[in-house]
């Protein structure tokens, strides 16, 4: 069976995984065998998510029927229910439904009707609390499939430290990702010097470390010195895969969806209240603003070095009518250049238009010139994909280290070899 659970944390604690570590160990407590559980993350653009809009899938053997009562049990005890935004859902599915529903989850909007009609379609057992808005996420977690996947190891705090400041050696992070970079990634930001896997808020979570294998998780994982973790789980998830992305066309996209789609850049970027840059990119008659916020740091100099003429891919999410970066490619660079009048060649003077189609004329001496002078300006942009930072990236985005969207222009559009190693869901 399959058993999916989300909407259970709240900005001001809990956290959905959490949540699905402590019901993988009290199923494996009650003889089920359970498998490792799924880490799925959702539309990254839905407006009543909570921070990274993620869902949990557990397979496993036993009884359904006592599965969902331990499932709803843990919701009861755990979940935030009285924050205004939690609404949990719980699902439990013998036979999973095909993935249709957790792929429009993923790229588009669901309403919590379509989950139950999924969900009595399959023979679920399901509950939803409050709205039941988590039935969304639960059916999709249970319906999901993943043709391309990465790994977390997400380390949680014990329950007596929760809201405090969480007790790290920030240098460890860095030696870590050192020693496994780019096997793992997201650890750090080395640009901004900062940890980045390690949260600010009160929610249990110590640490995730993500990367392409569970042996290469486990082994940057050797590194860290942190307060002491009171559980340790590993997920399998659709983090660091550019699932959400849809192919796109200017003129032609759907408000909170992402995208990644193609054009020429039709005019000098600008930079607006609270640095954040704006770039028109055009295709087929239709303008497009791209739009690279304050937080993403050092993008905004390649976004703010772009040229009319310019060609490119842009993957984000389509927002207020404009698409918020998470990456560029750049296919071809425009000629930036200025044309000016010429300098006399007899008294070194700068000559002046002698009029339309005239040519130039030194007013000093009277000499006369046909061709302008053309100042070439050397590009600060390189053709190929650029980034946001670390600190900056979407869960839901593939970093430039395992190759470009959805495993394009690379060799790694596959499921991640597991290392060789042997692998336990609830150790």
């Amino acid at each position: 069976m399959r058993i999916g659970i989300d909407d259970t944390d709240a900005p001001e604690g809990m956290c959905t995984t959490y949540l699905g570590a402590v019901l993988s160990r009290r199923l494996a407590g009650r003889g089920f065998r359970v498998g490792i559980p799924r880490l799925l993350r959702l539309n990254p653009n839905v407006p009543w998510k909570t921070r990274g809009n993620a869902a949990i899938c557990i397979d496993a053997e036993g009884d359904p029927k006592e599965a969902f009562r331990i499932a709803c049990g843990c919701v009861d005890e755990l979940a935030v229910l009285g924050a205004e935004g939690t609404h949990p859902g719980v699902a439990v599915v013998e036979d999973p439904p095909g993935p249709a529903f957790y792929r429009k989850a993923l790229q588009d909007f669901c309403t919590i009707d379509e989950a139950r009609e999924v969900l009595e379609a399959a023979g679920a057992r399901y509950r939803g609390w409050k709205l039941g808005r988590g039935l969304i996420g639960a059916a999709a977690a249970a319906s999901a499939d993943l043709p391309d996947a990465t790994w977390e190891l997400l380390a949680y705090r014990t329950p007596d430290r929760w809201g405090t400041c969480r007790e790290i050696d920030h240098q460890s992070f860095f030696v870590s990702e050192d020693a496994t970079s780019p096997r793992t990634w997201d650890t750090v930001d080395r640009a901004q010097g900062i940890v980045v896997c390690s949260p600010h808020t009160p929610d249990p979570v110590l640490f995730g470390i993500r990367g392409e294998s569970p042996w290469w998780v486990a082994y940057a994982r050797s590194f860290l010195v942190t307060e002491p973790a009171g559980m340790e789980q590993l997920y399998l998830t659709n983090q660091s895969t550019d699932a959400h992305l849809r192919e796109g066309r200017i003129g032609a996209l759907e408000e909170g969806r992402s995208y990644r789609l193609a054009g020429v850049v039709a005019g000098t970027a600008e930079t607006g209240r609270g640095g954040h840059v704006t770039v028109p990119l055009a295709d087929s008659g239709a303008t497009l603003p791209c739009m690279a916020y304050e937080p993403t740091k050092g993008f905004r100099d390649v976004v703010r070095g772009l040229r009319a003429g310019d060609r490119m891919e842009a993957c984000g999410s389509y927002k207020g009518g404009s698409l918020n970066l998470e990456k560029i490619r750049v296919l071809s660079l425009a000629e930036d250049a200025e044309r000016r009048p010429p300098v006399c060649g007899a008294c070194g003077k700068r000559m002046t238009s002698a009029g339309r189609g005239k040519g130039y004329r030194c007013r000093s001496c009277k000499s006369r010139a046909r061709d302008p002078e053309i100042c070439r300006h050397p590009r600060t942009v390189a053709c190929g994909w650029h980034e946001v930072p670390p600190c900056a990236r979407r869960h839901l985005a593939r970093p430039l280290v395992r190759g470009g969207p959805n495993g394009k222009d690379d060799t790694g559009g596959r499921i991640p070899d597991h290392g060789g190693c042997r692998v336990h869901g609830t150790g």
